[in-house]
């Protein structure tokens, strides 16, 4: 004899939490017209579960709310951090970045 009474509770419960809304944030579509190279280059930056309706979002937020120089936020030491990891180690530019965050 199976009991289901369970099972129905909480294919119920489950039905009602997938019925609720999760978010009060409303979304519209927009068109806009980028090449096709600046699009491919973007979406590989994009990892395998990244959004890229989210990270154009988040691209325009942080444009509109950097009304000068978008690198003022960030530390001499972050900046060449993050330049660090765009070279091959041992290259002459790995090489001349870690001379800069030595003297840092």
């Amino acid at each position: 004899m199976v009991d289901d009474g369970g099972l129905a509770l909480i294919v119920y419960l489950w039905g009602d939490l997938m019925a609720k809304r999760r978010s009060k944030t409303k979304f519209t579509q927009i068109h806009v017209s980028i090449p096709v190279h600046v699009l491919a280059e973007f979406d590989h930056t994009l990892g395998f579960n990244d959004s890229r309706s989210k990270k154009i979002s988040k691209l325009m937020l942080d444009y509109a709310r950097n009304e000068g120089n978008p690198l003022e936020h960030y530390s001499r030491k972050e900046i060449l951090e993050h330049l660090q990891y765009k070279y091959d180690k041992d290259s002459p530019e790995d090489v001349l970045i870690q001379a800069l965050l030595a003297l840092h």
